[in-house]
């Protein structure tokens, strides 16, 4: 039958998904049944989200790769755990070398703004920390799925071809080895086309046999920086080799009785703490009233602004998450946010492209990962005969030496990705995030409230429409966002912009266990390829 896969003219209602034995949620079905596959052989929670995440890279590649980050927060026997496996920028990197090479800001294709990946590291460091199966078992449905191919979903597929367009047209051989891999008939596959990449399956089955040796001090580790000596790019074996990931204390914030967890920076999930500890000292009415997200967007103009200027590579920042954090600073902000729209400005604390999956098992133990190679399909580059697609991570940094995220040899740059994690009296409520950008902590505000305010059910509170702030006073709003909402914030002085589509608004997920019956609930994104995977 002749159709069109991305033409739904309909609502589609989802329901909320209730499992005991373990659940995996994410935006590509194949990936998340491959999670609850490995909890059916055995595996843990920590073993199924390696699963699905490696998956990922395989069945969703214009989002997150083998060459990209990973961050992770485990709630593992009782006890959380944070993981910061970004990486920083190569040695030889500096402004001087950058401008020399004649830009005036970062790239975001090509050799220029490739950092170290800790995508590997991270699943070889889980794995060890938590995992129950090999690594070899736990890759293998990854493995497989590239040697054998699958059959290209719509929202990936359409992103796909938009990945396509645009590193098509840059039109340098550096990019040959990307159009090889990833348009092999000149041309993105289609929607529901099978693709297949045995060089990545080639590459996994390294990285499994070896526990990621291979990628930063191996076979591959000499591969990467073969190629990039032969086009004049700064990452060295010698940058892989100096690896390590780092584990982490997740920093919280208590929300109306519910502590929010979020990776300290270099990530930006400290901005939605900061927006959440400026509303809790409101007083917020119902959700579909237009002051409840008036002090919604102002709040996170706040939170946001002061973020984009002081997170950095926490070795280099000049406040600590603890000033970040402070109740006393949340109530200076407070006191800016007035009727009408405020044009935000960092205020002085005082001192003292992506894919999210959650997972849980029946024996309490659940993750919340998220990994990226930043824009869709990273820097473009691929080394060859490997299909590692290495992010472009470093297009985040600054080339102003005065910025507190200007770039430094070695240094990690401001980070998109953010896992998010919900407790209550020191027991887990479960894990949830929504990836995309600048949207994700904006996002996280909305998804925490939309369950903690308004009691929605984790479908529901997916499925609520969203906006995002921009800049200045411009927001923009989705699609099916009230219009009686939009004129009223326009009112107030917002600059509401009403988008086409849900393509910038974020694809989340959450799982939600009842204290008492361990039973799992789970909501996945309506405005993706998403699937809860129940056991």
């Amino acid at each position: 039958m002749n159709y069109d896969p991305l033409y739904n003219p309909y609502h589609s209602q989802r329901m909320t998904t209730f499992a005991r034995k373990g659940m995996v949620v994410t935006t590509q079905p194949l990936a998340a049944e491959a999670g609850r596959d490995i909890l059916r052989k055995g595996g843990n929670a920590v073993d199924a989200a390696i699963a699905t995440a490696a998956c990922l890279t395989v069945l969703e590649p214009n989002s997150n790769s083998i060459g990209g980050d990973t961050f992770a927060i485990v709630w593992f026997e009782g006890k959380m755990h944070g993981l910061n496996a970004s990486g920083p920028s190569p040695k030889s990197i500096s402004i001087e070398a950058v401008r020399q090479a004649g830009h005036q800001a970062m790239p975001n294709y090509g050799m220029v703004p490739v950092t170290v990946p800790g995508t590997p590291a991270a699943w070889a460091a889980l794995s060890r920390k938590f995992g129950r199966l090999p690594l070899t078992d736990v890759l293998q449905p990854a493995i497989e799925y590239a040697a054998t191919g699958f059959p290209v979903s719509p929202t990936i597929g359409k992103y796909w071809a938009l990945g396509y367009k645009h590193i098509n047209a840059l039109a340098d051989p550096v990019f040959a080895p990307w159009l090889a891999t990833f348009a092999p008939n000149g041309r993105a596959p289609g929607i529901g086309e099978l693709w297949k990449s045995p060089e990545h399956a080639k590459t996994l089955r390294t990285i499994a046999e070896t526990g990621a040796e291979a990628f930063y001090r191996g076979e591959l580790a000499e591969q990467i920086d073969a190629f990039f000596r032969r086009h004049g790019g700064f990452l060295t074996k010698a940058d892989l080799a100096d690896y390590e990931v780092e584990w982490v204390a997740p920093v919280q914030t208590n929300y109306r009785g519910y502590d929010v967890w979020e990776i300290p920076p270099n990530g930006q999930g400290i901005i939605a703490l900061m927006a959440l500890n400026i509303l809790k000292e409101m007083e917020i009415g119902a959700k579909d009233r237009v002051d409840t997200y008036h002090k919604q967007i102002e709040a996170v103009k706040l939170a946001f602004v002061d973020g984009l200027k002081y997170i950095t590579d926490p070795r280099k920042m000049v406040l600590t998450a603890e000033d970040l954090l402070s109740q006393t600073y949340a109530q200076q902000r407070l006191r800016l946010i007035g009727e009408e729209a405020l044009m935000p400005e960092a205020g002085q604390p005082f001192k003292g492209d992506t894919v999210y999956l959650a997972t849980a098992d029946g024996e309490g133990n659940m993750v919340s990962l998220i990994q990226s190679h930043a824009g869709d399909f990273g820097a473009g580059v691929v080394i060859p005969n490997t299909g590692i697609c290495m992010q472009n991570r470093g297009s985040g940094f600054s080339l102003n030496p005065d910025d507190h995220n200007a770039l430094e040899p070695g240094k990690k740059t401001y980070h998109t990705i953010i896992p998010g994690f919900l407790t209550k009296d020191g027991q887990p409520v479960g894990p949830f995030g929504v990836m995309c950008g600048m949207i994700q902590p904006q996002a996280h505000v909305q998804v925490v409230m939309n369950l903690v305010d308004f009691l929605l059910n984790p479908q529901a509170a997916l499925d609520a429409p969203r906006w995002r702030w921009v800049k200045e006073k411009v927001i923009e709003v989705e699609p099916q966002f009230p219009d009686y909402i939009a004129q009223a914030l326009e009112r107030k002085g917002h600059e509401v912009r009403r988008a086409l589509d849900s393509g910038m608004f974020g694809r989340g997920q959450i799982i939600l266990r009842d204290p008492v019956s361990g039973v799992l609930a789970g909501g996945t994104e309506p405005r993706a390829d998403s699937a809860v995977a129940a056991w």
